[in-house]
Order: structure tokens, then sequence, then C-alpha cells
């Protein structure tokens, strides 16, 4: 009997969520085979069988469940013995000849032979039914929003990887399954869709009072982080702007040749990764934390890169940054972002950041006030490229901008300290050929 158990999946974490079983009790499974599904603060993990067998169920999905637990068993025998029944040879000691019939039955009377392959299994008879396809993984947001459109999970095609069902099929569904709408509005109405007031009091048809749904693990552990990062930091943001001209010329000129060169497209982010680790390295205070009465520096630079994700957002960690090219940070920063798009992301890739970079910019935020991200005691938000008239040597011009933040906890950083490594940050970017030279 082998016990399945919810791994540990970090020091930080102490328990989890079992999300959904992807097989039935009593059900044959095979090695390497995905048991069940779980939802750590973090990220998602799939649970495979360790061994051929009949599994058990103890635990039911839905249930949150401490690491380390017993969830489930694998009952070994019943594999053993369907291999050793295939293998067993006829047994003849001690019979006497009879008028039975030989062993060797004639090829066409010889039942089929079980195939010592573990995929004979899934072969499917000519005429046979074939089998049930797999139960698709469902997560609980996803759950949550079937829920509340009132979508049948069973009629939605999964499009995700693995087989999942995302959030983004279900509304699909919703959208080519929604009813027709009416013709016309009723007449008589300035606004046709406003509650009247003898409506006033009540909701129109169709909407109901209130909706609720619980918090996914991860979201629990966002709301808990931000409201720790505002308790427990003297937060303080400041901000500039920096003209992204010479950025925008070499991309321009050199993307291409880069791009056929290292297999990866030239993007922004490095660039400030570059000039966040300059400036780190004259200000050391922005890489450290403050720990009791004592203030902990780093000697290195891992610096993390905010990356958004369909259960919330997550920071993977780019280690010894300052030792890396441009090339290794833009294939990391693919890499991490190809992970956490197939959830594959691990507890190791979000530990042991010393400061953090979020670009707010993709989505269109033009200015924002970023949050800290403990025990980091710095975070650089970048935001959205905009051409905006400036004045240069008298003249007003035209160039692409940039508002950039830098918030930080002031406890250990002064503001004149602020304002220089931001500005340090905006000479950098601004002149990346200082970068180059690490003046």
């Amino acid at each position: 009997m082998i016990e399945l158990k919810i791994p540990e999946v970090g020091e930080s974490v102490q328990e989890a969520l079992l999300a959904q079983w992807l097989k039935k009790d009593g059900e044959s499974v095979r090695k390497d085979e995905i048991l069940f599904v779980i939802e750590t603060d973090k990220v998602t993990l799939e649970i495979s069988a360790p061994a051929d067998g009949v599994l058990k169920i103890l635990v039911p999905e839905g249930q949150t469940v401490k690491v380390g637990s017993v969830v489930g068993q694998i009952e070994e025998t019943a594999a053993k013995t369907r291999t050793e029944e295939v293998k067993k040879p006829p047994e003849h000691a001690g019979e006497a000849p009879s008028s039975e019939p030989p062993r060797a039955a004639p090829p066409e009377q010889r039942p089929p032979e079980p195939s010592p392959t573990p995929r004979a299994e899934e072969a499917v008879a000519p005429g046979a039914e074939e089998p049930a396809p797999s139960k698709p993984i469902i997560s609980s947001s996803v759950r949550a929003l079937a829920e509340e459109k009132r979508v049948d999970l069973s009629a939605v095609a999964p499009t995700g990887p693995g087989g999942r069902i995302t959030e983004g099929d279900v509304l699909l569904y919703v959208e080519q399954h929604a009813p027709a709408k009416p013709a016309e509005e009723a007449p008589g109405r300035e606004y046709p869709r406003a509650v009247t007031a003898a409506e006033e009091g009540g909701f129109p048809p169709g909407r109901e009072d209130t909706f609720r749904k619980p918090m996914s693990q991860i979201r629990q552990r966002i709301a808990a982080r931000l409201l720790e990062a505002r308790r427990s930091t003297a937060m303080l943001t400041t901000f500039n702007e920096i003209d992204m001209s010479r950025v925008q010329a070499l991309r321009k000129q050199f993307g291409e040749g880069f791009r056929q060169k290292h297999g990866i497209r030239l993007g922004l982010m490095s660039f400030f990764i570059k000039a966040s680790v300059s400036a780190l390295k004259e200000m050391p205070e922005a890489n450290a934390f403050i720990e009791g009465n004592e203030i902990v520096y780093h000697n290195y630079y891992h610096i993390g890169v905010a990356i958004g994700a369909e259960r919330g957002l997550v920071v993977p960690v780019i280690r010894d940054a300052g030792r890396l090219g441009f090339a290794a940070l833009e294939q990391a920063i693919a890499d991490f972002a190809k992970k956490v798009e197939d959830n594959r992301i691990d507890i190791s890739d979000l530990a042991g950041g010393t400061f953090t970079i979020t670009n707010g910019g993709v989505f269109g935020s033009l200015l924002s006030t970023p949050i800290l991200n403990p025990p980091q005691s710095a975070i650089l938000g970048m935001h959205k490229i905009e051409d905006r008239p400036v004045v240069v040597a008298g003249q007003i011009v035209i160039r692409p901008m940039m508002y950039v933040a830098l918030s930080y906890d002031h406890r250990l950083i002064d503001g004149r300290e602020a304002v220089t490594f931001l500005r340090r940050i905006k000479d950098f970017v601004e002149n990346p050929e200082r970068i180059m030279m690490e003046i």
C-alpha cells in the first residue's frame, strides 16, 4: 500500500487546497498518471501516481489539507496479480496423461494473450466502445465562474494546456450560447434600460441580489502580503519620467540581428534590469532589508519580475541578474512567462528576490504606485510609453516618454537616496551606453 501525501512546496506553505481528483475511487491507475491537482497560495501542482495499482481516495476534492497529509492510497497488489497471471506458466507437474486437449491450442482457438506493454489497455478493438475521455482539469476559479454563468462544464471544450478548462473557455461558451437579445426595448422611457420609480426597491428580471465565491489560495496570499507590506513598512513613492528615444532607436537598429543571433526578441525589461543592477551597486540599501534591529545586505542581485497570471500576480526571480547579458535576461523572462502560462511555475522560482520590477505599461497603465514585495525594501514600477511634448535644448519636441515610480521603505532609504536612485535609472536608460561602460 502506497500513501499519497500532499508534498512540501516551500517553507512558507503549510496547507493546500485539494482542487480536483482526476481519477475515481477504485479506478486502476498507471505510474506517472496524474491523479489529483492541488492549489497552494502561490502555484497549482499536479500530483502523479508513484506506481501502478488501484486508487483509494481518502480525502474528497475541495478540502483544504495540511502539507504531508495522506489524501489517498494506491493498492499495488491488484496490478501485480494481473501481471503475475499473465506471466504465470501453465502447471504440468504431476499431471497424468489423459484425454485432455493439448496445452497449445490452435491459433484460431487460442484466447488473445495480454500484451506486456502498459498501453495495451488503451487499445480498442474494432466495433468496441472507445474508453471514456479523461476528466478535464478544472480549477476552483473556473468552477466559480461556471456557477456564476450557470454553465455545465461537461459541455465546455477545454483549450488549456494538459486538457484544462480555462475561464476563457467558459466565457466563449457563454457567448456562443447566449440567448438572442430582444428586438426592441419597451417604449416610453427616455433611458430604455433605466429602472423606473415603480421598480425601485427590486432588481430587474434575471439579475441576482448577491453573488459570492471563495477566494482562491493565491488570492488570499496576495491579499495577506499586501496588507503585511502596508502594516510593516513605512512605504513612500517617488516618481520621474524617462525619455525612451535611445532605447527605441537601439531596438530598431539591432532588434532583428539580436533575434536572429539569440532566437529571442530584444525587449524593454532587459534594459531596466541592467539599469537597476547598476543603480543597486551604487545604493546597496535598495538591495537590502530590515531584520529586527539589523540591516541585511546582499552581495548578489536577484531581480524579481512581476508577471500577470490568470490566478493572480506572480514574481519569478532572475538569479544573479548582474552576471547575465541582454540575451540571457530576455530568455529568462520568456521562460518564466511560458511557465506561468502553462501553470508550471515552481516555488523555487519565486523565492529569494532582493529587488522587484513591475511593468504596468503592458496593460496600459500611465502611472501607479507599486506596493513593496516584503521583505524587500524597494520596487520599481514601469508604465506605458506615450508620445508627449517635452522641452529639449529650449525647443518643444515630441518624445516617447515613460513615467517610472520607485516605492521604498522609508525606514531604510531616505528620500534623497530614493530620488538619486531613480535618477540613476533614468540616466542609464536614457543613455544605454553607460550600462555597457559602467559609468
